[in-house]
């Protein structure tokens, strides 16, 4: 083609095939680049106070969440998997490290003024999964709701992450308007307070996708803790006919936070695979405890801030394409320690000090044996430990313990303590084994005060 003939081309067509060989070139790179170096990425995704049933593949009827159900459907659910706390704050510090909270001080949420909160915060000495992966070479970034202290040495950006959009309290309004209202810097990109205009749920769905454009083209770690379905229960007003027919205006408003929630992972999964990284990612969807509504937990007793297994039960997705087969219902009691030690070993990390253990040979069905042989919990004079279908736990302070058999009553309607004495003396002996590598809470826990600190479910703007 001559040089005259070119210039008489419409501008458009040329600047789109510059574009398109922008792209391609730029695709081209990428490719090249993730050749000379194969390592997974990572991406952990926790919803708030999400339920075991709140995603309609494991059991919800009256709402749809299509991208999640199609992640669980391409890789594996864990239908027994535990937090190790029923509060957002200790779970969290659990999540991240690979570790019991007790065993560095971690144990509770921020109680009242009065309760040492001048402490509160991920200590130094408990090492995070972004720390351990900034430090083999990867890109990290924490996209939305941190909860593991606020002061200097404590910032995501401290603790691991090289990139950091969101808030570091236990909640934020996702109406940008109350958002403004209430808390005007309480949104930060880095450490700088951002105003955000958009509902908080897209626009952490978009801050990911944008972390992904950016290192595309070299192993990262993306952790994206998000809002919902934390209070306060906001609806946004773009998804309400996607609820409409939902009767109960509580439920109704709930779902709709669990709408968006799953459009908002759809997000992340299409740029995953715009990048053509689906197939080396390895992938974790989850919650952080269970739901504040009993309906979210059913048919399970219990709720946040609760040892029932409406409390501790939630959704665990994986997907790794290759190295976890599609459709796989994992029964076994797994707990949320487990997804720093999967994805260090994952990315040729040694795993040492984690509590957890690496579940892809076991999801591959690599290994027979259960994963653990006990999970334990502790919280100030509350306790459980699971070992087989057996639980034990104290539900509350200066209760007499409880034992259920899970297998025969998951609901733990039936309190066999009275009956099996001896199992209940086996159960707290390996409790107090467990606990005697525990250390004391480096603050004071809301129950020790006498309070209650159940988030309760509803429309309000707290």
């Amino acid at each position: 083609m001559s040089f005259e003939r070119a210039t008489t081309m419409p501008l458009r067509a040329i600047v789109g095939g510059a574009l398109l060989l922008v792209a391609a070139a730029s695709a081209s790179a990428q490719a090249d680049a993730r050749a000379a170096d194969p390592r997974p990425n990572v991406v952990v995704i926790v919803a708030d106070d999400l339920g075991s049933a709140d995603l309609a593949i494991c059991g919800a009827s009256d709402v749809a969440t299509p991208h999640l159900d199609a992640l669980a459907r391409s890789g594996a659910r864990c239908t027994q998997a535990y937090a190790t706390a029923p509060v957002c704050a200790p779970s969290r510090a659990a999540l991240l490290t690979g570790r019991y909270g007790q065993r560095f001080g971690f144990e509770f949420n921020q109680g009242p003024p009065e309760a040492g909160n001048d402490t509160f915060g991920l200590p130094p000495d408990a090492t995070t999964l972004a720390e351990r992966l900034r430090a083999a070479g990867y890109a990290t970034g924490l996209v939305g709701k941190w909860h593991l202290g606020t002061k200097p040495g404590q910032r995501p950006t401290e603790r691991g992450f090289d990139e950091f959009f969101g808030f570091l309290d236990k909640a934020s309004a996702y109406d940008p308007s109350r958002r403004r209202r209430n808390a005007p810097t309480q949104l930060l990109r880095g450490v700088e307070p951002v105003e955000e205009k958009g509902w908080l749920t897209p626009a952490l769905a978009r801050e990911a996708a944008a972390f992904i454009d950016r290192h595309a083209a070299r192993p990262f770690f993306l952790y994206l803790p998000f809002g919902a379905v934390h209070p306060p229960v906001q609806p946004d007003p773009a998804l309400a006919e996607r609820v409409a027919s939902i009767a109960d205006p509580g439920r109704r408003a709930y779902a709709n936070l669990i709408v968006g929630l799953d459009d908002a992972v759809g997000v992340v999964l299409e740029r995953l695979e715009a990048h053509g990284l689906g197939a080396n990612t390895l992938l974790f969807f989850t919650s952080d405890n269970g739901s504040i509504r009993h309906d979210g937990n059913a048919p399970l007793r219990g709720v946040k801030t609760q040892f029932l297994e409406g409390g501790l039960r939630v959704p665990l997705l994986l997907r790794w394409n290759g190295r976890i087969p599609a459709g796989v219902v994992f029964e076994r009691p797994v707990h949320l320690l487990d997804l720093a030690a999967t994805a260090a070993t994952a990315c040729g990390l040694a795993v040492p000090e984690h509590d957890g253990v690496d579940l892809v040979p076991f999801l591959a069905g690599a290994v027979a044996t259960p994963p653990h042989a006990a999970l334990f919990w502790r919280s100030g004079s509350r306790l459980a430990v699971r070992r087989g279908d057996w639980k034990l736990v104290r539900v509350a302070p200066g209760r007499a313990l409880s034992l259920f058999d899970l297998a025969a009553d998951p609901r733990e309607l039936r309190d066999l303590a009275e009956e099996r004495p001896e199992q209940v003396a086996e159960l707290l002996a390996a409790w107090e084994q467990w606990n005697a590598t525990n250390v004391p809470s480096l603050w004071r826990g809301v129950e020790e005060f006498g309070e209650d600190e159940r988030a309760e479910p509803g429309g309000d703007d707290r």
